[in-house]
């Protein structure tokens, strides 16, 4: 999260611990491919300094080389009001959002700047205007990876059918802090997709990336089987209270939904706008579990809305329905930067570097980050029926590996 971190690691390759592994094999690619451009995809922190790492690398080994750096984070770092490129040297193009019309134009010629620094205009633009191209591209071809030499028990196919999120009203969410629009592929278009690229790749699972999975999406992959056992993460809609509907989804492949409960605590809920009906996600667990589609809640505590009595509401929600939840992945509110709802909050540095994406805020009714995580701790993970659940969560590894970890 600080700048100066990540250019350090972009001066100084050699200490990265990935440098003997990147560094043989990127010098490979150079001396093949002898190319002009390289492009760095940067999703997640954890990324960063190894990214940077060969950054600096490719810089050294190919000074002329034109780097074209995007990714999840960096279109987060872009939507910040004060952005400036600190990084002027070795990255050429920044790109925000989706970037293969961006990415072909530097490729044919037609970003005219092969040492420019900074951020282009109209890369930046590329964040509203490429997404709305997202119904007319075709389907990802993963043919020139090594797809099958993976940890994974098999191939995960990943799959995106939309970017933003079709709900877009919850308080304090980094898509609406980040103004990322909302555009997704026509449900009869996905289906015809995932059909034709589980044929080709013949995977053990697929991933759905989207914030949540339409209805009328979900719908189409019931009719329309993508040929593998698919998961991902939905919101709580009178669909999944259908018996029917749910049995379809089983039948169409789904093993696991995500499933975003958030809180037990309505008032909690209609406050924070999350559109969540405490009713229906009640009858919409016990649906799925009928059906045989494992779940995967989630839980957030610590938003500006909840104290300490809401919080024992969750609890209590999630005792209760406990038969019906197959794993759990307790988190603690962050508040977005420059999120549109949180004026009137006192708030405070929380993470330093001056590329964090979160600040620390003083709540409004004392439930601070200290209290939440001391209530997690000794009161909500220990209680028996819940620490039942916590122990299903896959041993060192993650959410989106618990399809492989299922009961059922």
């Amino acid at each position: 999260m600080r700048s100066a971190d990540l250019l350090r690691s972009a001066e100084e390759p050699e200490t990265d611990p990935f440098f003997p592994y990147f560094s043989r094999r990127l010098r490979e690619m150079l001396e093949r491919e002898e190319p002009s451009i390289a492009g760095v995809s940067l999703n997640f922190l954890n990324q960063a300094l190894c990214a940077f790492a060969m950054l600096g690398f490719l810089r050294q080994e190919a000074p002329q080389l034109r780097l074209v750096v995007g990714g999840g984070l960096v279109t987060s770092w872009l939507s910040r009001p004060e952005w400036h490129d600190q990084f002027c040297g070795l990255v050429n193009h920044w790109v925000a959002g989706r970037g293969e019309e961006r990415l072909l134009e530097v490729v044919q010629g037609l970003q005219e700047h092969p040492s420019s620094c900074g951020l282009s205009a109209s890369l930046l633009r590329g964040r509203k205007e490429v997404s709305s191209g997202l119904r007319t591209l075709p389907p990802p071809d993963y043919t020139l990876l090594p797809i099958h030499k993976s940890l994974s028990p098999g191939f995960i196919l990943p799959f995106a059918a939309s970017t933003g999120c079709y709900w877009n009203r919850c308080a304090f969410c980094p898509e609406r802090a980040e103004e990322n629009p909302y555009h997704f592929i026509p449900p009869d278009r996905v289906a015809a997709q995932l059909a034709a690229l589980t044929a080709q790749t013949k995977p053990v699972l697929l991933h759905l990336l989207d914030n949540a999975l339409r209805p009328d999406l979900m719908q189409a992959l019931a009719a329309s089987p993508p040929g593998a056992p698919w998961y991902g993460f939905v919101r709580f809609t009178r669909h999944l209270t259908d018996p029917d509907f749910c049995r379809a989804l089983r039948r169409s492949g789904c093993v696991l939904l995500k499933l975003g409960v958030e809180s037990g605590d309505q008032a909690v809920l209609d406050r924070e706008r999350k559109g969540i009906d405490l009713e229906t996600a009640s009858r919409a667990l016990r649906t799925l579990k009928e059906a045989g589609i494992t779940t995967y809640v989630y839980l957030l505590f610590g938003t500006p809305s909840e104290e300490e009595a809401a919080a024992r509401k969750t609890l209590d929600f999630t005792v209760r329905h406990a038969p019906y939840i197959d794993f759990l992945n307790l988190a603690i509110f962050n508040l977005p930067l420059h999120s549109p709802d949180a004026r009137g909050l006192e708030r405070h540095a929380h993470y330093e570097g001056d590329l964090s994406l979160y600040t620390g805020f003083v709540h409004p009714q004392g439930w601070h980050r200290g209290l939440v995580r001391q209530f997690l701790d000794k009161e909500f993970k220990r209680h028996p029926v819940v620490a039942a659940i916590l122990k299903n969560d896959p041993p060192a590894f993650t959410s989106n590996h618990a399809p492989f970890f299922r009961k059922s």
